[in-house]
């Protein structure tokens, strides 16, 4: 079932968005060569805490972290771990938390230092795809209007994998809400959209095959060709004439550029 939102509910959900991007920028202060996923995690969970939040993630089916970690061929959920990180390494950090009952949840991409053009291109692909289907997110679209975008943009101009076996969500008093939000589809399918209807958009995109398999840990998802993948996520409320993004990558991208060990280039 689609919970809709009242305007006052949309206004705590964008608190509790803010919020994440908040700690998202954090994180780009101080990602660099030698730091380690653990100690990242730990900044969050301790910036959380400090403004009066819960990690979602935390427990959250045993999930064992405040942080998914997940370097180069990682996908999603991987653990944050004691591996310092290195020049040339990519970082998509997803993170999620309640403040005032309500989650937020979104992912960031990190490059550090050098990397080849094909990744940079990647990366920049990727996050223009996350906007791509946000500006489907309308009243009477669909979700696959939202979904096709993103595949459009991705496996079918630019020849990317688009993982299948993870989405998108709703999102509100829960973490994960209906409808699914694949990014993956046809136009004109799926469920009819509503105003005030929430959604976690996350394009995941390898950069060769669509192909993935979990690791023994049960939540570790790694390409299956070894090759980089990129996640990048936002909160979306679904609006008749334009979607209102809930999420800040704007503080994010500040920070970024102020960090002379993060790659920018990308940017357009």
């Amino acid at each position: 079932m689609i919970i809709y939102k009242t305007d006052a509910e949309i206004a705590l959900m964008k608190e509790s968005a803010t919020l994440v991007s908040k700690t998202l920028t954090e994180v780009a202060k101080i990602i660099k060569p030698g730091v380690t996923t653990l100690q990242i995690d730990a900044l969050c969970a301790n910036f959380i805490k400090d403004h009066k939040a819960i990690p979602s993630f935390l427990n959250y089916r045993g999930y064992p972290f405040t942080i998914c970690a997940s370097v180069n061929d990682v996908v999603v959920h991987g653990f944050p771990d004691n591996t310092p990180l290195k020049d040339g390494d990519i970082v998509s950090i997803d993170m999620g938390l309640i403040l005032n009952g309500w989650h937020g949840d979104h992912a960031y991409t990190f490059i550090i230092g050098e990397v080849p053009q094909a990744i940079l291109d990647l990366v920049r692909v990727t996050k223009e795809s996350l906007y791509k289907g946000i500006e489907k997110a309308i009243v009477n679209n669909r979700i696959g209007d939202i979904a096709y975008a993103i595949q459009e943009h991705t496996e079918i101009k630019h020849g990317y994998g688009v993982v299948r076996e993870l989405v998108g969500h709703g999102i509100g008093k829960s973490l994960h809400e209906d409808p699914q939000m694949p990014n993956y589809g046809k136009r004109g399918t799926g469920p009819k959209m509503k105003e005030n209807m929430v959604l976690a958009i996350e394009p995941m995109i390898n950069m060769g095959s669509k192909e993935v398999y979990t690791e023994e840990d049960g939540w570790t998802v790694r390409t299956r060709d070894g090759k980089p993948a990129v996640h990048f996520e936002h909160d979306v409320c679904v609006k008749r004439n334009k979607a209102l993004i809930l999420s800040d990558y704007s503080i994010i991208e500040a920070a970024e550029k102020t960090n002379t060990n993060l790659n920018t280039s990308y940017y357009s």
